[in-house]
């Protein structure tokens, strides 16, 4: 309702898309989406597939842009065609799953007209249970007067102010294949004609090598980056994490320790990060440290509401389940079979944690 007493009008919303060669996945896209966006608006930067055919049964809104090796300025342009008051951006291989659908015509008829943006969560990754490993936050839904504008060739951001919105509702990222070498081509012709990288893009950068196992280039970018500084701090604390990955890659143990105890001058320590020295540790047999840090990692707290990358398992099941192989084998099964079951209210369906129960209950008995 509004302050009025009336009832609240709902937002219009226009979805903005840039695509190319996405017929295996661009209708599942916008389905998920059917009536609910009041407009589709789909800039094709280049199909030679089926791709514009599929989205004519959609919408009549369908531009060619010419692909210039910048996302930003086709995302940019795709803007630029809207009509409506809220534009909403997905990619082809993104979908809102029926939940998040209610949720959203759910927002569309309560969204106060003076919000600017409203960000939503971005699944990443699923266990085989169906639950989410991997999530993030990123800004979806952007009022269309503001004229918010992308800002990067690649790996680019949606840059915004105003009054923003945290919502509840998630966007699912359900990939079938990976242009694997696209963006790495793109951060190198940059990288040759000489342009200067800003933090961000050392970062993003690096992330590319690391992707491709280039790890000691992967190493030189992610350093620079932490040497450049006013990088954002989630991407300074997942650089951290990347370098411990290159190092153990690499067999260099004392880099890769190096390089989780920095993440924590960053910021609280992290799960992921505890559950790693955990993990160091319970190799090593040091059971004593091994149970200090995955204790501590079972306690730590989600950062930021999931604006950083959160990985899930280290947030719930696994240093339970770490924890019941440190108990048990220091010989204390009744502990053991304390952080198996809490572990179990997680992933209740996993054989680990029936062939734990088993195993610990004839020992507990003994």
């Amino acid at each position: 309702m509004s302050e009025k007493g009336k009832p609240q009008t709902p937002i219009t919303i226009s979805l903005c898309m840039i695509v190319k060669n996405e017929e295996q996945t661009i209708e599942r896209c916008l389905r998920s989406t059917e009536g609910i966006v009041d407009e589709i608006i789909i800039v094709d930067t280049g199909s030679t597939d089926n791709t514009k055919n599929i989205v004519r049964k959609f919408t009549d809104k369908v531009f060619d842009f010419t692909w210039i090796n910048d996302f930003a300025a086709a995302r940019n342009f795709a803007f630029t065609q809207a009509t409506q008051e809220f534009i909403l951006w997905l990619d082809a291989d993104d979908v809102f799953l029926p939940q998040d659908q209610n949720f959203l015509i759910k927002l569309k008829s309560t969204l106060d007209h003076d919000i600017d943006v409203v960000s939503m969560l971005y699944n990443l990754g699923f266990d085989q249970y169906g639950k989410v490993i991997f999530q993030r936050r990123r800004n979806r839904l952007v009022k269309r007067k503001k004229n918010f504008l992308w800002i990067g060739p690649v790996h680019e951001y949606l840059e915004v102010y105003g009054k923003a919105l945290d919502s509840p509702i998630a966007v699912t990222h359900l990939p079938l294949s990976h242009d694997s070498e696209r963006n790495l081509k793109i951060y190198e012709e940059r990288q040759q004609k000489g342009e200067q990288f800003s933090p961000r893009d050392l970062y993003y950068f690096a992330n590319e090598l690391f992707d491709h196992k280039l790890y000691n280039r992967a190493i030189e970018y992610y350093q620079q980056y932490l040497a450049a500084k006013g990088g954002w701090v989630e991407d300074t604390i997942g650089a951290c994490g990347k370098l411990a990955d290159c190092f153990s890659s690499l067999n260099d143990v004392e880099n890769m320790l190096k390089y989780i105890y920095m993440s924590f001058k960053f910021d609280i320590p992290r799960a992921d990060f505890c559950c790693r020295l955990g993990f160091y540790h319970l190799n090593n047999n040091q059971l004593n440290q091994a149970i200090f840090w995955y204790k501590l990692a079972s306690a730590a707290e989600c950062p930021n509401d999931a604006w950083g990358l959160v990985n899930n398992v280290c947030q719930t099941w696994l240093p339970h389940l770490q924890l019941c192989v440190c108990y048990s084998r220091a010989g204390q099964y009744k502990l053991a079979s304390k952080h198996n079951e809490i572990a179990g209210t997680f992933i209740p369906d996993d054989p680990m944690i029936h062939h734990n129960r088993a195993f610990l209950k004839n020992l507990i008995m003994d």
